[in-house]
């Protein structure tokens, strides 16, 4: 089983809900959210184990190019250029060795260029993923996609990047559920309108927690209920909550709050019809 939380922008509490989700229920939570992680402050895993992240670029062998070109016109991601010799721009690069494929004198071959890593802990028997992109380095979906890799048949919460890019539709490849997460402002409900189309798209079923909410009645619930789309979950509009976020605290160690995401995994449940 895996569960996908998402928002149709930042700063909604999207991480809060999928680490305070992951920890109550306790099933692996990956923090795919790479160029802007911050899952691990609030499970603070221990016993963190590293490794990088690369994807194979090419090298040119000048003594074997014959200058034909075929690797430049092949490239659909204008990476490579021809002046007196072929030259790559390596962050434009995606690795897919077309043109390696396509050179007649095999004069290219490749080397891997690290952008960014992949850490795994644990909190208690709870583990752990996260993924970081270098900074600077402009392609998250590698280090997303070997994450999403690593995922077996354990239920898993994917805290996925904010917005509706190709860094938000590749964790939500085959996933069986996805909470939107968002907040009842006119700039959430547009953004919020924008990720409901996404997943709609994509067949995926799906529910929406509400947080910060100081009233029932706003814009976003009644967009909701005229959609009819599910709301799994409301979180109030409380200083206390600001207060625990601010210390790195999850807030299901407030009994109160507890409540709230028991109830949110039970929506959840009911919605997908099993137990989590």
């Amino acid at each position: 089983m895996q569960i996908a939380v998402l928002s149709g922008k930042g700063g909604t509490g999207k991480t809060t809900v999928s680490t305070n989700l992951a920890k109550l229920i306790n099933v692996r939570y990956i923090d795919c959210d790479v160029e802007e992680p911050n899952g691990f402050i609030f499970l603070k895993p221990e016993g963190i184990k590293s490794q990088e992240v690369s994807i194979p670029v090419p090298y040119v062998d000048e003594d074997k190019c014959t200058h034909c070109k075929k690797c430049i016109d092949i490239c659909q991601f204008n990476a490579l250029v021809h002046t007196n010799k072929v030259i790559l721009f390596e962050k434009l690069c995606h690795g897919c060795g077309a043109c390696r494929a396509v050179c007649p004198t095999m004069a290219i071959t490749e080397k891997d260029r690290p952008i960014g890593k992949i850490e795994v802990g644990y909190n208690g028997d709870m583990e752990c993923l996260g993924g970081t992109l270098n900074v600077t380095e402009p392609m998250a979906g590698p280090i997303i996609s070997k994450l999403k890799s690593m995922i077996d048949d354990k239920t898993t919460i994917l805290d996925c990047s904010p917005g509706s890019s190709c860094n938000v539709v590749k964790p939500l490849l085959g996933v069986d559920y996805a909470v939107l997460v968002t907040e009842p402002t006119e700039f959430g409900l547009h953004d919020l309108k924008i990720a409901v189309e996404l997943v709609r798209k994509m067949d995926i079923p799906f529910g929406v927690v509400i947080n910060r909410l100081s009233q029932e009645d706003n814009t976003t619930s009644r967009y909701l209920k005229d959609e009819n789309i599910n709301i799994v979950g409301t979180i109030p509009f409380d200083r206390n909550i600001a207060v625990m976020y601010s210390k790195g605290e999850l807030l299901i160690n407030d009994d109160k709050y507890k409540k709230l995401f028991t109830d949110i995994t039970h929506n959840i449940e009911e919605a997908i019809g099993c137990s989590l």
